[in-house]
């Protein structure tokens, strides 16, 4: 911490910096009213709207046939979506933060790209692609493969969308440990593989998590990319989020309610999850700040 200007007393630089009590209380209430408003009373309402009928209904509604044809789906798409993620994400960092190439800028923005184009945009954009009318639908339907309207469209559409948040989460880690330890090992012999093992994978083991908590929280609960490109089929493309807004419009209120509890509960579980890893990773990049010092 600096020391206070020549000529102001401690006492006096903390009153100038320091806002009075009321305006703290005014504001953590303003705060607390707002997340109760928009928070807390719209998750209360989804478990009370799920049990409002009993546990009966609720147990029905949760292993209806296509609520766990729906349930299946996230799962198989967050198991496929978050590894890839996760191999793109190190190998995108590794790249970014340890190697100096043109383009490198451009690798940026285009890692951010998912953040700035609207899912929607992205599952169209997959549709234009693969879908029958598409680029490459006369080349599929003659090898009988189909992306679109199936299993392989979500995987896509939700790899796209949860691209950026592992990679994004390990950059500016490995930014601050820099290269040094890395290059040690290579001067004690150590290869490629061996470094990436025993010394970088390490270093950024809790950032990394912390990134495939985000990742598998997006890739359950994604809607708008998934919704263009999965033909709405009941029991076969319908993910978590789609089901539900079946069962609301169909005015099936407690099926609609029920799962929304479920991804509700992972939430609260990946929540949880994220604070126990992030104050690990705030501990992470306080040492390599000061080691870096």
């Amino acid at each position: 911490m600096a020391p206070p200007p020549a000529g102001v007393a401690p006492r006096a630089l903390r009153n100038a910096t320091n806002e009075p009590p009321w305006v703290r209380r005014v504001l953590i209430a303003a705060a607390l009213a707002f997340m109760t408003l928009f928070l807390f009373v719209p998750l209360a309402t989804v478990f009370y709207e799920a049990f409002a009928k009993g546990a009966g209904v609720y147990w029905a509604s949760i292993t209806d046939p296509d609520a766990l044809a729906a349930v299946r789906l996230t799962l198989i798409a967050a198991a496929i979506s978050v590894p890839l993620n996760l191999v793109f994400g190190v190998a995108a960092a590794w790249a970014v933060t340890k190697f100096d190439f043109r383009g490198k800028s451009v690798v940026l923005t285009l890692i951010d790209l998912p953040f700035s184009v609207s899912p929607v945009i992205a599952g169209l954009i997959y549709v234009l692609v693969f879908g029958l009318q598409g680029w490459c639908g006369e080349w599929l339907r003659d090898h009988d493969l189909k992306i679109i309207f199936a299993v392989p469209g979500i995987v896509l559409a939700t790899v796209f969308v949860t691209l950026p948040f592992i990679a994004r989460e390990l950059i500016p880690l490995m930014q601050v440990q820099g290269i040094e330890q890395e290059e040690a090992a290579r001067v004690l012999g150590a290869g490629g593989w061996q470094i990436c093992w025993r010394v970088t994978l390490p270093n950024i083991k809790w950032a990394l998590l912390y990134g495939v908590i985000l990742c598998n929280a997006r890739a359950m609960g994604e809607f708008g990319a998934v919704s263009v490109v999965s033909g709405h089929i009941r029991g076969q493309t319908n993910t978590m989020p789609l089901h539900i807004e079946i069962a609301y419009n169909e005015y099936q209120f407690a099926a609609a309610f029920a799962v929304a509890s479920l991804l509700a509960a992972l939430a609260l579980v990946t929540l949880v999850l994220k604070y126990v890893v992030e104050q690990r990773v705030k501990g992470q990049k306080r040492s390599a700040g000061d080691l870096a010092e």
